[in-house]
Parts: structure tokens; sequence; C-alpha cells
């Protein structure tokens, strides 16, 4: 049976929309990937806290764990405690190490699991941070936390590291020290401004090449103590230049949710592995991780078209829900988490939901169709036309 609705256009008007009817994928069990692979984890809220959403974050831990256990099932890594869990968005530190912890104990259970947890500076008060000292003070405490409980870092970019900063050589500073300090390889973490304005002139310059240059000097200095680093600068050749530039063995992590399928794959340039291909680290793969774990199966069997034939649907539903403001798109992902069944309701820390309009998410809909991300294809109907009826459109 054909499953119809009515839904509203860019122009405000409706018109009817009927689903494809296609089968979403599904990865074939038992394969392993030829790269490493993270899924940035959204945290499900708890709808009936009686808290004030723009003030406290409250998490159901119960679905919140599920849906990490559901990206182990499919292969995927959990990158945990980051801007897609809401973190420095909603998501306070307190909340967030118990988030680190409790997944960390559910990885236990999963053979093979893979768990980066976030470690930042989050937790200082900004207004009374005066110098780098006190950004090394605030990494220090979140890095003896996480590693307290055996996490291995994803070392976060800094809200007070690029505020108080006055040259590169502050940054050259805080890295060396908490790289020196390290008890594991790390994953650095290069945010762009497009998806936090507050990260301006990351590394010391406004100029991206510029500042390149510094994160490899940084880089270059511990290739021992960093395992890879993630950027999410929503430019493709900037991250092949740089993944081109880093130390043998030093992984480049796309964080390029307009162009992921490309650069995963690889263009095999140099006699070095990790400077012809990325792994990944994106908050996309939340949102579409059936697929890109059946996709990421695919590239390890040498099956590259049909790598690209089950990655490439989902890029332009990526490229919406990371649409400008950039920063908004934790919205579509649990949209998308909703939709499918793993959360009961769309609602969010923060009160995120009510930051894309209701025309975004008939068109993230239309996308996640033609993409056939829609894992319950009857529920996704009726859940959208909850939305609908509570806009209105009945």
């Amino acid at each position: 049976m054909t499953l119809t609705l009515n839904l509203p256009a860019a122009s405000g008007a409706l018109a009817p929309y009927s689903l494809r009817g296609d089968v979403p994928v599904k990865p074939r069990a038992g394969i392993a990937f030829n790269r490493i692979a993270y899924s940035a984890a959204h945290v499900v809220a708890d709808p009936l806290a009686a808290v004030d959403p723009w003030l406290q974050a409250a998490v159901d831990w119960d679905a919140t764990l599920g849906y990490r256990r559901h990206l182990w099932s499919l292969g995927l890594g959990v990158a945990e405690a980051m801007d897609t869990a809401q973190r420095g968005m909603g998501l306070d530190w307190p909340t967030s190490l118990e988030l680190v912890r409790r997944s960390l104990d559910a990885a236990k259970d999963v053979p093979g699991a893979l768990v980066a947890s976030g470690c930042g500076t989050d937790h200082l008060d900004i207004d009374k941070v005066k110098g780098v000292d006190d950004v090394i003070r605030g990494y220090e405490e979140q890095m003896a936390a996480i590693e307290a409980l055996g996490g291995k870092l994803i070392v976060m970019a800094s809200r007070a590291l690029a505020r108080v900063a006055t040259s590169p050589a502050d940054y050259e500073r805080v890295y060396d020290r908490i790289l020196s300090q390290a008890r594991q390889p790390v994953l650095l973490h290069w945010l762009g401004d497009m998806f936090d304005p507050a990260l301006a002139g990351y590394w010391g310059s406004q100029d991206v090449d510029t500042a390149m240059s510094t994160a490899l000097g940084i880089i270059a200095a511990h290739p021992d103590k960093v395992d890879g680093i993630k950027i999410s600068l929503l430019d493709k050749d900037k991250e092949i230049a740089m993944r081109r530039r880093l130390p043998p063995g030093v992984r480049m992590y796309t964080g390029d949710d307009f162009n992921y399928a490309e650069l995963i794959a690889g263009d095999g340039h140099g006699s070095e592995p990790t400077h012809g291909q990325s792994d990944a680290l994106l908050g996309i793969f939340d949102a579409i991780a059936p697929a890109a774990g059946a996709a990421l199966g695919e590239l390890a069997q040498g099956n590259v078209d049909r790598f690209h034939a089950i990655l490439g649907p989902t890029v332009p539903l990526s490229r919406h829900i990371f649409a400008a403001p950039t920063r908004f798109y934790k919205t579509g992902v649990v949209f998308m988490a909703w939709l499918n069944g793993h959360q009961s309701h769309f609602t969010m820390v923060g009160g995120q939901q009510s930051t894309r309009s209701l025309v975004h998410l008939a068109e993230l809909f239309r996308l996640a169709d033609a993409a056939n991300l829609l894992e319950q294809p009857a529920l996704a109907v009726h859940r959208m036309k909850t939305l609908l009826a509570l806009h209105g459109l009945e």
C-alpha cells in the first residue's frame, strides 16, 4: 500500500507526497571495515523531567544508551559527548561526564565497541578565564576525569582558548601541555565557525591555511600522541590538503558533512594510506547509521561503486540537515531518530527542537525517503502527520 501525506513546500503551500516504498539498506554481518568510523551520537532528552529545558539538561539514559548500542551493532564507533550531543549547547560538563561514564560501561558488553570522548573546557566560566593557564587547567581537569574512567580522548576545540589566545604560540603552549600528558593517542578536533561562531580564528589565525600550518606543527611535535585530527570546515579541498601533510600514521577523520562520501573513499594519493583517504567522525552518521554501516562494509570488500550507490543518496539529506545556520543541525539528527522509532518523542535538551521550521523538516522527510533511510515507513508517516497536526495542518 502506498503511503501518502500532504507536506508543505518552501512556498508554504501543501502538496501530496507519496513514499518511494524502497526497502532501507542494512549492513551485512561480519564484515570488518577498512576505515575507522565514529558517529558523533546525540542524547535523548527526558520529556517528563520537571526542569526548565533552556536551563537544565535532563537525559533519558535508557534511550540514550540504547541508541549507542544501535550504532555499535552497525559497526560504528561512538564519539561521545561531542557537539552532536549538544555539548556546551545545553549539555553541561557534569552531565557530559556521566554520559561518558555510562557509555564506557555499556561498551564493555559489546565486543569491539569503539568509544572516544570529548574533553574540553566548557565547565569554565568563560568570563573569568584570564589567560592560557586557566585554559590548560580546564583541559587537565576534564582529561583527568575521562582518563580515570579508562576513556580515549577527543581534545575538543575550546571557546575559552579562542577567546584568550593572542597568537599561534598560545595554542602551541596549550596543546603541547595536554598532548605531553595524554595516556594514549588522542583525536584532535577542529570545528569551524560555521558550527560554532565562538571558535572563529582557531589556531591563532582567521586564515585557514595559516591556522592549518599551526595545527600541523603541533601534531608534528607529538606524532606518537595523536591518533588523528577531525576537521569540520565543510571544505573538502582544505581537508585533502591537510590530510596529505599529516605525519605518517596520523589519521584524518573527516568531519565534512557535505563531502564525506568522496573523502572517505579517498583519492589514493601518496605512499602513505592515511594520506590518500579519510576515516570518519561525523554527526551525520547518527542520522544515516544503517546506510553508513552498509556502505563502509562494501568499501571494505572493494565494492567502491556499491559504496557510492548507498552513501551518495544520503549526501543531499546531510547538506540539508547541516544547512546554515549549521549549528542547528542537531535538530535534524534528533528528528530522524524520532521518525525511525529510536525515541518516542521529538524533544531535545535545551528545547532545540524549535530551531528548524516545519518547511525544513518536511523537506528533510522527503530527502530521508529518497535516501532509503525511513526504517519504519508507516511509523514515519504517522509521526510526520503528528507534527503537521501540531502546527495546525490536519
